[in-house]
């Protein structure tokens, strides 16, 4: 917690997040032209924001590219604003969700660039202090999976080829195809959001859950892409939620007092 504060405190790494989440999956190239400081300073900057795991990286050919991970961002609310005012946060939550949706801000009176087009790969990261086979399962049996993702679980055989489905109740809320399954490393599936007209006229995304043993923790990777370009934020925004609920589920054994777990207590 302590490095995400010390990150977030300095308004030029603020500034570089804003940059990723207006366009996700920048080069160093690219957030050195958008920022009046040289190479060697955004580099520090960066460096900073990944160890705070603010910012991931990829590899993308010789080319490595930042994304924006909010996990430790959700893991903060969940920590400091949840449990005194979810109401108040839950309202302000959705306040942002409306201007999010806005197609383009008004540049010729407030002065601001216009929003970008949606990215078309988000990558989101959390290390949980448990083991491969324990983060495996949590992902992959229905009842566990039901108590941080939304109330949704997911029901397969879990092989190759094999069908998904996301359902809460007799609510059918995603469905796709296991494309790799590789326990408990890799998991490959594409990806039909249902949960409403919105996000069903995006059509089929791909996510890709990555399992790696990092001492007595795991680092755990999830991709979501082939996303529409300018896609639904509906489709991905979900993710932090859904990662610092597994995390806080594998540690304590408890669930987080957010949307996700309260949906899953009244479908209890």
């Amino acid at each position: 917690m302590d490095e995400v504060f010390k990150a977030l405190a300095d308004p030029t790494r603020r500034s570089l997040l804003d940059e990723l989440f207006e366009q996700d999956g920048q080069t160093l190239s690219a957030l050195e032209q958008r920022l009046p400081m040289s190479r060697f300073g955004v580099m520090k900057h960066l460096k900073v924001l990944e160890q705070a795991g603010l910012v991931t990286t990829k590899r993308a050919g010789r080319e490595k590219l930042h994304f924006l991970n909010a996990v430790p961002i959700r893991l903060v609310h969940d920590r400091w604003v949840s449990k005194y005012s979810e109401p108040w946060a839950a309202a302000l939550s959705g306040l942002k969700q409306q201007i999010e949706e806005e197609p383009m801000m008004d540049t010729q009176n407030s002065g601001k660039r216009p929003w970008t087009a949606g990215p078309t790969e988000k990558v989101f990261e959390v290390y949980i202090r448990t083991t491969p086979e324990r983060l495996w399962e949590a992902i992959t049996d229905e009842e566990l999976r039901r108590k941080y993702n939304f109330g949704a679980s997911a029901s397969s055989d879990w092989t190759p080829g094999s069908r998904y489905e996301l359902t809460s109740g007799s609510m059918m809320l995603a469905e796709g195809e296991n494309l790799e399954v590789d326990p408990p490393r890799r998991l490959v599936q594409s990806f039909n959001a249902l949960w409403s007209e919105d996000v069903k006229k995006e059509g089929t995304s791909r996510v890709t859950w990555e399992i790696e043993q990092v001492d007595d923790s795991c680092r755990l990777t999830v991709t979501h892409d082939q996303l529409r370009e300018d896609a639904h934020g509906e489709l991905y925004g979900g993710w932090p939620m859904i990662l610092s609920g597994l995390k806080t589920l594998l540690e304590t054994g408890e669930t987080l007092t957010t949307p996700g777990s309260l949906r899953y207590s009244q479908a209890q």
